[in-house]
């Protein structure tokens, strides 16, 4: 089967684009800059230029393709400029889908979220709910928008597509908020640890139920591939074990968090904050983006490790970039 992918420079994309061509299908993908996707190259991978907001840029290398994986996005929670995201996350979508719906390409499988949901506030929602509110981030916001105003309307207008819905992806390479905290903590330099709960999904696992939709998700329909559900303090109860460093025994106070990030909102720009102590940022660290994912596990044979067996590797490679010989 010969492929076509968005975002395959990307944390995800990039595992994808590895186990397509190590199961022995074609694989195009969509880079902005050849040059600086040589592992891509090394792997087999046709290298196409282009980019999802420039849509003349999409037709020539998705023509004939068995499928389309759409997963590039915008994710930087915390960024000063917030004004890639509705250019990649909303009208890119648009872009990457309805060239997908013109070539009349047989099946697509795009990336949405469970941040999509927002704070579900402790309950684990399936793939039926619906949140419809105000949004923490603009990733969630712009997220939204993709999902349920381009995404969705092309499907009921007969668009053979596949959503699938990660929740909180980790590993090797990551370059998330979470890898920021998971860098502080083996620095012992990460000052508390925030109340978030997150389902985690060890990457090659997200990775895996990609190729799972294609392979058996039904068009129409989504699925939530997320990992199983732990707070940030419970992860790094693991990750203490796992490497003998301790955790901060610090909790950061929830309605201390909301109202610091209320505050700080008016006068973000002339404070210049980024990532972590940004409005966003810290509005984040109080909220439980969490779905269930036991419909993907059902009709997908989607089966995500625990974070006893994904941390490990994930760790290692923090203690690797970090100068940090392990001590177990």
């Amino acid at each position: 089967m010969r492929y076509f992918l968005t975002g395959a420079t990307g944390f995800i994309g990039a595992e994808v684009a590895r186990q397509l061509v190590a199961r022995g299908d074609e694989v195009v993908a969509l880079v902005r800059s050849p040059e600086r996707a040589a592992s891509l190259a090394a792997l087999g991978v046709t290298l196409a230029s282009g980019d999802i907001t420039d849509r003349a840029s999409l037709r020539a290398p998705m023509t004939g393709v068995d499928g389309v994986f759409h997963i590039a996005g915008w994710y930087k929670v915390g960024a000063r400029d917030k004004r890639p995201a509705m250019a990649i996350n909303v009208e890119g979508t648009r872009n990457v889908l309805e060239t997908m719906r013109d070539l009349e390409i047989p099946k697509g499988v795009y990336t949405s979220t469970v941040a999509v949901f927002s704070d579900t506030h402790g309950t684990v929602p399936d793939e039926s709910y619906r949140y419809d509110g105000s949004f923490l981030s603009e990733y969630d916001r712009t997220k939204w928008l993709a999902h349920y105003q381009v995404a969705e309307p092309l499907i009921e207008a007969g668009l053979p597509l596949v959503i699938v819905m990660p929740g909180l992806v980790y590993g090797p390479n990551d370059t998330s908020l979470m890898h920021d905290t998971l860098a502080s903590y083996v620095r012992r330099t990460l000052p508390g640890l925030p109340t978030a709960a997150y389902c985690w999904s060890y990457v090659e696992d997200t990775a895996q139920g990609h190729l799972l939709a294609m392979d058996h998700g039904t068009p129409g329909e989504s699925y939530i591939i997320a990992g199983p559900a732990h707070t940030v303090v419970e992860a790094l109860a693991v990750a203490e074990r796992i490497t003998g460093i301790p955790a901060p025994r610090r909790r950061l106070p929830p309605g201390l968090m909301r109202a610091s990030s209320a505050l700080i909102r008016p006068f973000e720009g002339l404070l210049r904050l980024e990532g972590t102590y940004t409005s966003e940022g810290l509005a984040v660290t109080t909220a439980t983006y969490l779905g269930s994912n036991a419909k993907a596990q059902r009709d997908l044979g989607y089966s995500p490790r625990p974070l006893e067996e994904g941390l490990p590797p994930t760790l290692a490679w923090e203690m690797e970039q970090a100068g940090i010989k392990p001590t177990r």
